[in-house]
């Protein structure tokens, strides 16, 4: 969604309240797809700060399907965005990157919802997703998820150390 910035910077401490509506299907980045089941429309508050400045403001809360970093079941996360950015108009986009300024959002007069958002999600997403605080994850040999049952498995780990001393009581039976 295309937001025209060119009402708000018309004048000076102008303040322009805008609904927006996050149209990204998922968040899509080098660690995989993730589907965005919840999106609430929001309000954004841009206001002119003078000398060509501008302030975004908002809150937005989304719901994200995230693997459980243990056991993979999709877990429905909520990421509660809170959008404080002040951007220089004046800027030229060479000089943005000069400046290591990531404000690829706003076009020209335009301000690209999506691109704001996508970048929101990038910097709130989450560490570690659990599906519960005591997951069990999957069992490393066979794959099962032990949340759901248990598998056959030999899931006894030896101390490597003393690999060479059980090597000797395998060959003694």
């Amino acid at each position: 969604m295309l937001i025209d910035l060119t009402d708000v910077l018309s004048c000076d401490d102008k303040v322009v309240t805008k609904t927006a509506c996050v149209e990204l299907p998922s968040f899509d980045s080098n660690l995989g797809s993730f589907p965005l089941k919840e999106r609430e429309p929001f309000t954004l508050t841009l206001t002119n700060l003078g000398d060509d400045k501008l302030l975004i403001e908002g809150r937005v809360r989304l719901a994200a399907l995230i693997p459980c970093d243990r056991c993979l079941d999709e877990v429905k996360t909520f990421l509660e965005l809170v959008i404080d950015k002040e951007v220089d108009m004046k800027q030229s986009a060479e000089g943005r990157i000069e400046d290591l300024d990531e404000t690829d959002f706003v076009i020209g007069y335009n301000l690209d919802v999506d691109k704001l958002i996508y970048s929101e999600i990038l910097v709130n997403w989450p560490m570690k997703t659990l599906c519960k605080e005591d997951c069990k994850g999957i069992c490393r040999k066979c794959g099962t998820n032990l949340n759901h049952g248990s598998c056959d498995c030999d899931t006894v780990e030896l101390d490597p150390r003393m690999a060479v001393i059980a090597e000797i009581f395998k060959n003694c039976n």
